[in-house]
């Protein structure tokens, strides 16, 4: 059962207010509509341009539809209006709110003054959902499907009060899919049942529906609107009370992973033909397909390194996995096709669908180029390396400390879970694109500076004690300047052939103030991460200053971010090297 409601509502479709307009038109089948199930607002409502609305949606099967009429419930806009007068024990053995004997997919209550309002049970019970509450000033719930998973399916106000004037506006929306979906397993239409009024100016079009008249009235018998037209305030006032069919029992065409076209493969995929595949068929994809994943705390994204390969295949909750999605050059993911067409939603196939690259463009790509994720490994060695080489030479001069604690890893953790427990590597790790924002490379630098610096000042004021210098001239001095007035020390000792034992020989005031050029990567890595640095000029001087052809820049800050990590890695790698030379001897 189709009706048109726009063409046979009185009044002409081109002077319709949009919120009319759109109360009257049918939602169509785009899954990624947001389709409103409840709403509840007013505008102006002593003003010239006074406008208000409330709608309710219900579920009635077609063959109740022409009997519907003008339900009773677009007088007060909620399934359950006002509480049952009950007045002696027993006296109410069943409450079963509903539109006019209908279900409804928002339960809405109110009394003129408080109203309530979450989402039917029977909706987010047949769909599988889970709420969860957005609290403060907020004051909303928010349902989601975690089988999945798909976030937000539907969401609204949890409650409103009116005094003079609305507290706050209602409005709950639903996924088209999800709302369709429902619908099509009940069978029923969504009906919208609303009130609706404005305040409009006077024309000659609503002049002609009042036949000269000051107020009009019309409400066809049977049918499923009443409209009021009178004159107030100098214009027209607009009132509508109507039910309207606007969601049919149909479910969004959703696109499926049998059928996808892959690059370099004949013919389209099946889950049939991938999971019967002999031949390993390989894909490419963008690594810009993790994304998604590496951005919510509801996936497991830590890459793990599996003989000598990192693999960096999201997984959710134990329910599904991507596999063996290999990295392979800078922002490459190679993936047997199979193994993307293994158990998980076919949203989530289609998705990584979308970021694969041809054979053109992956000719386009060095696979053996360097990628974050083995950047951040080769840092996560030096740090390794730096906390044992802290500890031992600590411990020759009389300071016990602990590699881990210094450093804030610990090698057995991570032989045994990897990454999995040290999340800030698997951030810093994330997708690094040749395109990134300013923003995002500042970020990153940020994180760079935080994981080392978990070094204690402490520890490296100590060790420099015991080169000889006093307290009171490094008692000011930052973690960079401690370290740099270490490595100054070491490259001493080295330079002279001498052993630990003459650690504290010979200081001299210029160990604490020499730059070393060793760690100036360090240095600007620090600036950029500093928030009074974040502005262009401050960015590419920093980035000048390490050698950096700052005109790359136009196309992102990927290079860049390289060009600063490789320095970091290396400042740190030739200070183990000077400390590991001393130990040695």
């Amino acid at each position: 059962m189709t009706i048109d409601y726009l063409n046979q509502f009185p009044i002409p479709e081109a002077i319709l207010p949009p919120q009319l307009r759109g109360l009257l038109a049918p939602v169509g089948d785009d899954p990624a509509l947001r389709v409103e199930i409840s709403t509840r607002w007013e505008r102006d409502h002593h003003g010239p341009n006074r406008e208000c609305m409330h709608m309710i949606m219900a579920a009635v099967p077609e063959t109740a539809l022409s009997a519907l009429g003008v339900a009773d419930e677009t007088a007060h806009g909620v399934a359950s209006f006002s509480v049952p007068a009950v007045d002696h024990q027993g006296g109410l053995p069943a409450f079963t709110p509903s539109i006019s004997g209908h279900d409804y997919i928002v339960a809405s209550w109110g009394n003129g003054s408080f109203y309530g309002y979450a989402l039917a049970e029977k909706v987010w019970m047949s769909l599988g959902l889970s709420p969860r509450v957005l609290g403060g000033e907020q004051q909303r719930i928010v349902y989601d499907d975690l089988s999945l998973p798909e976030f937000g399916v539907a969401e609204g106000e949890t409650s409103t009060q009116y005094y003079f004037s609305a507290q706050r506006d209602v409005r709950w929306t639903m996924s088209n899919e999800y709302l369709r979906r429902y619908l099509w397993m009940r069978g029923m239409h969504g009906v919208r049942v609303f009130f609706y009024e404005a305040l409009v100016p006077d024309n000659p079009e609503l002049r002609s529906i009042m036949g000269g008249q000051s107020h009009v009235y019309l409400a066809p018998a049977g049918g499923w609107y009443q409209l009021d037209i009178r004159e107030f305030k100098g214009a027209l006032l607009v009132q509508v009370w109507a039910s309207v069919a606007a969601v049919t029992p149909d479910l969004c065409p959703v696109q499926t992973a049998d059928g996808l076209a892959w690059p370099g493969v004949d013919g389209p995929m099946t889950n049939d033909r991938a999971n019967a595949l002999v031949n390993v068929e390989t894909v490419y994809l963008d690594d810009r397909f993790l994304e998604k994943y590496e951005q919510s705390g509801f996936f497991e994204t830590a890459p793990v390194n599996v003989h000598g390969q990192w693999h960096c295949s999201p997984s959710y909750l134990g329910q599904w996995s991507f596999t063996a999605c290999v990295r392979v050059g800078r922002n490459l993911i190679r993936v047997p096709l199979r193994e993307l067409y293994k158990p998980k939603p076919d949203r989530e196939i289609v998705h990584a669908h979308g970021f694969a690259l041809s054979a053109e463009q992956v000719q386009a790509f060095d696979q053996t180029e360097e990628h974050i994720v083995a950047k951040t490994g080769m840092f996560l060695a030096q740090l390794l390396d730096l906390g044992d080489g802290l500890s031992t030479l600590g411990g020759t001069l009389g300071i016990r400390s602990n590699a881990e604690d210094i450093v804030g890893f610990s090698r057995d953790e991570l032989r045994r879970n990897g990454w999995l427990h040290y999340p800030a590597l698997s951030r810093l790790a994330q997708v690094a694109p040749l395109s990134m924002t300013e923003q995002a490379f500042l970020s990153r630098c940020k994180s760079i500076h935080e994981l080392w610096q978990r070094v204690p000042n402490g520890l490296l004021r100590d060790l420099l004690a015991k080169s000889g210098h006093a307290r009171n001239n490094i008692k000011d001095f930052g973690s960079l300047k401690l370290l740099q007035a270490l490595l100054n020390v070491l490259e001493k000792l080295n330079a002279n052939g001498e052993k630990v034992d003459a650690f504290a020989s010979n200081p001299a005031p210029v160990d604490l103030t020499t730059r070393n050029t060793a760690l100036a990567a360090l240095f600007v890595n620090n600036e950029l991460r500093i928030a009074d640095a974040h502005d262009a000029g401050g960015v590419l001087k920093g980035l000048e200053f390490l050698g950096f052809d700052t005109a790359a820049v136009n196309q992102g800050y990927g290079r860049a971010l390289d060009h600063v990590f490789n320095g970091v890695i290396d400042g740190l790698k030739h200070f183990n090297g000077q400390l590991q030379s001393l130990l040695d001897r």
